[in-house]
């Protein structure tokens, strides 16, 4: 009989990074709870679907909701808990982005942005950080931020302050939640070579591959990152060796910026 390394939550698991984060505590032995809101139902079930032919003993579960509703969050935690028997890993990866000028940005596009980015982070962070606790064996919460969080970008003010924002939120709750045994961190890309990457390639109107190519020349190793490094990354943040490092948003950008 398979034993599982652990229950892992992962928000935005249909496609790109969060997809890639799933694909990989799959294949480490982790049981992984996939979340998507209703509209990417599809996609949500075929990486399950591939999880489940890839990863064989590890369970896999998809459960829908929108994260910047709390009462779905709250019911989402639950759900997992109810199907696998517990939390302990947390992955707030679920987010959205915006290329607009500051001018052109208005209210309603941050409010967008910093409900799903910022109070959908806080809700995860929260309702996984209760059950952990309530558990009493610790956990790993870990969420999405972004290069943009560490240095604001032009065409990309409400993005980048939703993200700034959520490096605070991680470090308030890896203060709070360290004396229970759980650690807080994110991980902070660069370009990475995604759906959304496609969307703001359109969005400003560059033929395919002239941004990958641009932003490669701004990285130390000459090119840009793929879902799968990313994942790498989450892996060891999800993994008790990294018991040592929390509060922490560890860019992961090919040398574009050093902290």
């Amino acid at each position: 009989m398979t034993i599982s390394k652990g229950i892992a939550l992962v928000t935005g698991a249909g496609q790109g990074i969060g997809r890639a984060i799933s694909l990989r505590l799959a294949s480490e032995g982790y049981d992984v709870a996939l979340n998507d809101i209703p509209a990417r139902k599809a996609i949500l079930e075929n990486t399950a679907e591939e999880i489940a032919s890839r990863a064989r003993g590890s369970r896999v579960h998809c459960v829908l909701a929108d994260v910047s509703s709390e009462k779905q969050v709250e019911t989402m935690v639950s759900d997992v808990v109810n199907t696998f028997g517990g939390l302990d890993v947390m992955v707030a990866n679920a987010g959205i982005s915006m290329m607009k000028s500051f001018v052109d940005t208005t209210g309603e596009d941050l409010d967008r942005i910093l409900s799903v980015n910022v109070r959908g982070t806080f809700l995860c962070y929260k309702y996984a950080g209760m059950q952990m606790i309530a558990q009493g064996r610790g956990g790993r919460i870990i969420g999405a931020c972004s290069g943009t969080g560490k240095q604001g970008q032009a065409s990309l003010s409400a993005y980048s302050a939703s993200k700034f924002a959520i490096r605070a939120l991680t470090q308030s709750a890896a203060l709070e939640f360290g004396q229970h045994g759980i650690t807080v961190n994110t991980y902070a890309p660069g370009p990475v070579k995604t759906p959304m990457w496609d969307d703001l390639e359109a969005g400003i109107g560059s033929p395919p591959g002239t941004l990958e190519e641009q932003l490669s020349k701004t990285a130390a190793v000459g090119y840009v990152g793929e879902p799968t490094d990313i994942a790498a990354l989450v892996s060891f943040l999800a993994s008790k060796d990294s018991h040592l490092i929390t509060g922490q948003s560890i860019s992961i950008d090919g040398g574009r910026f050093f902290d």
